[in-house]
């Protein structure tokens, strides 16, 4: 646990969120509200094929993986092997 080493104290802190806005009263008050409900909601602890959240991670994870998203200019092999360049050339094997 990283509990208690340098540079993680603020773990012993309560979970808090600075906002700041220059907006009428009554919208802060508002979307304040609707923020907390959708927060409480993130936080909760779901059965994980309810959690649409995670499941939606889940699924742009799997674009990103497999190459159905690409950044403009990128090319990618089908090769995920570490014996692949982002080329696809082949590096030479080394012995231990």
């Amino acid at each position: 646990m990283v509990r208690g080493k340098p540079g993680y104290e603020h773990l012993n802190e309560p979970l808090h969120i600075l906002v700041e806005t220059e907006l009428p009263a009554e919208i802060i008050d508002a979307r304040l509200m609707q923020t907390r409900e959708i927060l409480e909601d993130l936080l909760k602890a779901l059965d994980e094929s309810l959690d649409f959240f995670k499941k939606q991670q889940l699924r742009e994870l799997a674009m990103l993986h497999n190459g159905t998203l690409r950044e403009e200019g990128m090319q990618r092999s089908g090769s995920a092997s570490p014996f692949h360049n982002h080329l696809g050339m082949k590096r030479a094997k080394t012995r231990v």
